[in-house]
């Protein structure tokens, strides 16, 4: 087998690999190990690397499989870590320079889980100080991370590092978080699969601040289904240190995945009742590509939302958080903030008590909209982003987000299709479903039912089937 065949293996072809020990883990580690010191400094997806840890952790699965000792389900495949969640022993920076050379003592929840499930860690990756951004993921202590397919382009944020990492074959499982969108929006312009599990279904602790504190999920990151299906598996159930965490639901996401309801009602929306700067090659490749999914039985439904834009809640909420958190940096030393994170605060110390009061009332609207949706249907496709991935432009000011339709996004309604489902908590995905003519990635989402992660996996299992992109891999240059 080739070395970049190695690099673009599913986990779980991995996993069955070292089992019957055709490969070993140590063989796969040191073979991504290479590639990463190799692609990693043209993409900047990791900022920190861990390779003598992984050395040894591949080691160890190794030694256990000669020795027959019962298997992690992750057993010896490398996996990596968004930069946002805390490490026990690794350098843990938010990307944030104040936080520049924090070393925690103990594992994030998640971390923990996945430790124990027997992965090797390959090391941190990139993302925007504190989880800002959504467009770009870029930081004052490490730098711009950049799109494997094309280099002058953004990867999305905020777990950009870890969807331009497994993108680029830099390992086949990352662990990212999305508070608006920040999961699904890299994993869109990065070409490969991200899940935002139902809210409290993967436990967060511990957490730095508040930002994003009842809107952020974790979540996988991968190239195949099936490996966020064996991520969500080691990481969901409750925790006593998360008071919103909810019990685990006793189902094998890794089994149910292959199976297809006999009947789905599927609606697809191209503006979710409010946004009309969506890109004519987006919506042409989605209402194309969710046609396919008619071959299983299933019903897709044109559909028209009566959402009111939502954009006041989330701003409130995100705003409000990053200003209680980071106010004491933007008094003090304002110059190690980046332009964008400096605006959100500033904003957020403006709010007041009945701008929160409105923004809860507003977000309660929200949830019982798609309450009321899903009375009537299994599953909800949009795009994921409002356009491909945008060439990376910063002023003194802050990101220019690209203009579609004739108007300029900005940071917030750049994020149109993802941050309702933040604010609702319901389980969402972004599945690469095409490609423009300049070879850039197409996102489109897939959100089903609260706790009904199983849905949305099977549906992202099954177009993966009839409309499979994992054979197509960025040249980096």
């Amino acid at each position: 087998m080739y070395k970049e065949d190695i690099c673009f293996m599913s986990a779980c072809d991995m996993r069955d690999s070292i089992l019957r020990q055709e490969l070993t883990s140590q063989e796969i580690t040191e073979t991504l190990i290479e590639r990463i010191e190799r692609i990693n400094p043209l993409i900047n997806a990791y900022c920190t690397t861990t390779f003598d840890l992984a050395r040894d952790l591949a080691k160890e699965a190794d030694n256990s499989v000669k020795k027959g000792e019962k298997m992690g389900i992750l057993q010896g495949i490398p996996t990596s870590i968004k930069d946002e969640m805390d490490t026990k022993g690794i350098r843990t920076t938010y990307g944030s320079k104040f936080y520049a050379n924090q070393i925690p003592e103990k594992d994030d929840i998640a971390v923990q889980r996945l430790r124990e499930a027997g992965c090797v860690i390959l090391g941190k990756t990139n993302m925007p100080e504190f989880g800002h951004h959504p467009g770009i993921t870029d930081n004052l202590i490490f730098g711009l991370t950049k799109n494997p397919w094309d280099l002058e382009r953004s990867s999305g944020g905020s777990s950009g590092g870890a969807a331009a990492a497994v993108a680029s074959g830099m390992g086949p499982l990352a662990l990212g978080a999305d508070g608006g969108g920040s999961i699904r929006v890299p994993s869109s312009l990065c070409g490969v699969y991200g899940l935002k599990p139902t809210f409290g279904r993967i436990p967060r602790y511990p957490v730095k601040g508040i930002f994003f504190w009842n809107m952020d999920h974790y979540g996988p990151i991968v190239r195949y289904v099936s490996d966020a299906a064996l991520m969500l598996n080691v990481m969901k159930g409750y925790h006593p240190f998360d008071q919103y965490s909810i019990p685990d639901d006793g189902i094998d996401y890794l089994k149910e995945i292959d199976s297809k309801p006999k009947k789905l009602k599927i609606g697809c929306s191209m503006n979710l009742g409010f946004f009309k700067l969506l890109d004519e090659i987006v919506e042409k490749v989605i209402l194309e590509q969710v046609e396919k999914l008619t071959q299983y039985g299933w019903d897709i439904e044109n559909v028209k939302l009566k959402l009111k834009k939502p954009e006041y809640s989330f701003n409130i909420f995100a705003s409000l958080g990053y200003a209680f958190d980071s106010k004491k940096f933007y008094n003090e030393k304002p110059e190690d903030l980046s332009p964008d994170l400096k605006g959100i605060i500033k904003a957020g110390l403006s709010f007041g008590g009945q701008d929160v009061a409105k923004a809860i009332a507003q977000r309660k609207g929200v949830y019982e909209v798609f309450h009321t949706y899903f009375k009537d249907y299994d599953v909800l496709i949009t795009p994921t982003t409002p356009c491909p991935a945008f060439t990376v432009e910063k002023t003194e000011f802050g990101t220019r987000f690209p203009i579609v339709k004739g108007k300029a996004l900005n940071i917030t309604n750049w994020i149109s299709f993802t941050y309702p489902f933040n604010l609702t908590g319901l389980p969402a995905a972004s599945i690469p479903c095409g490609w423009t003519d300049s070879g850039l990635p197409i996102g489109m989402q897939i959100i089903g039912k609260r706790y009904d992660e199983k849905t949305v996996l099977q549906v992202s299992k099954a177009f993966e089937e009839i409309a499979p992109w994992q054979s197509k891999r960025p040249e980096i240059k």
